[in-house]
């Protein structure tokens, strides 16, 4: 029981940071209906921001986490600007060709700066370690993960769903003409999103580097788990991919510790198993472009 108590914790912690990796891709997939597959390239770019901050310059990790979302957000917002921007009216297969395109560039530009080897970020003290609660250990960094997670998806939701914003940006993907007209500005809407897309990004890079690790190749291993959330859970919505993203941790996890030797083959059967039976996700609606 104990063991499975603390797989079930850890299963959660890494759902929780698979959530917030991959809830900017829910975004602009499932609200902007733009097929972003550099997504992990903006969080390879805010783990190493906070990698450089707290191993090279001495910054405090805590301190070093929003500029991981900034750099990421303001690197979004300039390619945005600039070239995504084009693409909107774009068919998917250009966006996928566009985008996996800089991904491959992204990836060689940190080979030839930071070089191959991997690297991890250096934990303050607190966070280090492990701690009992009743028999099950409680990793102090996993906590961590679960509390900011927990808060960044409750805070996501209450935007999407409350705020003026959250309306502002549904009818703007819905109806663009429409949407103008009643003078939203569309164009600014969907750039504002993608950047808090990209720095939600670059915030769950800094957060894994611990966990999965910060090398030059980590967009391409795991673009695979970024879009297996989006399409378990469902694009329309956050509630799909934070639910897919628990699941999956768990999964994933439960798999690597009972089975190891099929521990990577369980979350593709679980995909498999929910897309056969909710063929559009998890909370997923057949989407008209």
């Amino acid at each position: 029981m104990t063991a499975i108590l603390t797989n079930l914790f850890d299963g959660v912690a890494y759902g929780m940071l698979l959530f917030v990796l991959a809830c900017g891709l829910a975004v602009t997939l499932g609200l902007m209906n733009f097929v972003n597959l550099a997504h992990g390239a903006f969080a390879m770019a805010g783990g190493y921001v906070c990698m450089v901050l707290v191993n090279r310059m001495g910054w405090p990790f805590f301190a070093a986490l929003p500029l991981a979302f900034v750099s990421s957000a303001a690197i979004g917002i300039a390619l945005e600007r600039t070239l995504y921007r084009h693409l909107y009216a774009r068919s998917h297969l250009d966006q996928v060709l566009f985008t996996i395109g800089l991904t491959f560039m992204s990836v060689a530009a940190v080979d030839y700066i930071q070089g191959s080897s991997r690297v991890f970020i250096n934990l303050p003290a607190a966070l280090q370690g492990q701690f009992d609660l009743f028999g099950v250990g409680i990793g102090r960094y996993r906590l961590m993960i679960i509390v900011i997670c927990g808060l960044l998806t409750v805070g996501l939701q209450m935007v999407l769903a409350k705020t003026r914003f959250g309306s502002r940006l549904r009818a703007a993907v819905d109806d663009p003409r429409a949407a103008s007209g009643l003078g939203i500005n569309v164009p600014q809407v969907f750039a504002f999103t993608f950047a808090f897309g990209c720095g939600l990004a670059g915030l769950g890079g800094a957060l894994s580097a611990e966990i999965l690790g910060l090398d030059p190749y980590f967009p391409l291993k795991f673009m695979i788990y970024f879009l297996i959330v989006v399409t378990v859970g469902g694009s329309s919505s956050i509630t799909g991919p934070f639910l897919a993203s628990l699941l999956l941790g768990i999964g994933d996890v439960a798999g690597k510790y009972y089975v190891p030797k099929m521990g990577p083959f369980v979350i593709y059967t679980m995909m498999i198993v929910i897309l056969i039976w909710r063929p559009n996700g998890l909370f997923g609606r057949t989407a008209a472009r």
